[in-house]
């Protein structure tokens, strides 16, 4: 079986986000940098410090969008070989013009069904994409199956806004402000009205790590950053 020439079936939910993403790569970046405020470049560079190499020398950016992630591993010099995989081709291609294509692969496909063989990778690396795919499960047992023997998984998510953050200030701006910059920039009626949705729904962070410990990884932890705004997950093989 060639594994990654069919995505399985995405269901409604998976659709839905795929088209969003697809609706609104054209201003996805100008959007990510202005609404955090700058902050989105300071939380990928905590995310970069827990990359860990160990016999491959490969990273896969799983959920990669833009490939600013893996631009900053392109920068690092460490990688002998940077994978950037989303089931966005649109976001993809917006970011191409980021990377050194000798350095990074862009793919499209699915991460519950990622196209590499068992043991390939030694970190995967997630950046605000966890919350988009579902079940998270069926990611969690891919990416245990291709990272090699004590690889690690880092990912960077929002928390949960189910927490007051500043005294509810920051769940007023991501429930009201938020979707109203997003809408206006990009005229997309419902991508930030989802953003704030998924933040919302999103487990706490203790829960997560159940829930990665519960799929099989051996070890886990978490950093809050930004008084809670972002966490950082990392979780070794």
């Amino acid at each position: 079986m060639n594994r990654g020439t069919e995505f399985p079936d995405p269901g409604e939910h998976g659709r839905r986000v795929a088209s969003m993403f697809n609706r609104i790569s054209p201003w996805y970046d100008l959007l990510n940098h202005t609404l955090s405020l700058g902050l989105d470049f300071y939380w990928r560079k905590k995310l970069l410090q827990t990359v860990r190499l160990q016999t491959s020398g490969r990273v896969l950016d799983l959920a990669a969008g833009t490939m600013d992630v893996s631009r900053q591993l392109q920068k690092q010099g460490r990688c002998s070989g940077i994978l950037a995989m989303d089931f966005s081709r649109p976001m993809l291609e917006k970011g191409r013009k980021k990377i050194d294509p000798d350095h990074v692969l862009p793919l499209a496909a699915d991460a519950r069904d990622i196209p590499l063989p068992e043991a390939s990778v030694d970190c995967v690396t997630i950046a605000f994409g966890i919350r988009n795919i579902l079940p998270r499960e069926k990611a969690y047992a891919e990416i245990l199956r291709i990272l090699t023997p004590g690889g690690r998984l880092c990912i960077l998510e929002f928390g949960s806004s189910r927490q007051k953050i500043w005294g509810g200030i920051y769940n007023l701006y991501l429930q009201r402000i938020l979707p109203g910059i997003g809408r206006l920039v990009s005229r997309d009626r419902s991508a930030y009205g989802y953003l704030a949705e998924t933040i919302r729904e999103f487990p706490t962070a203790e829960d997560l790590k159940k829930e990665l410990l519960e799929s099989g990884f051996r070890r886990a932890e978490h950093r809050s950053l930004t008084s809670g705004i972002v966490c950082l997950h990392i979780a070794d093989k």
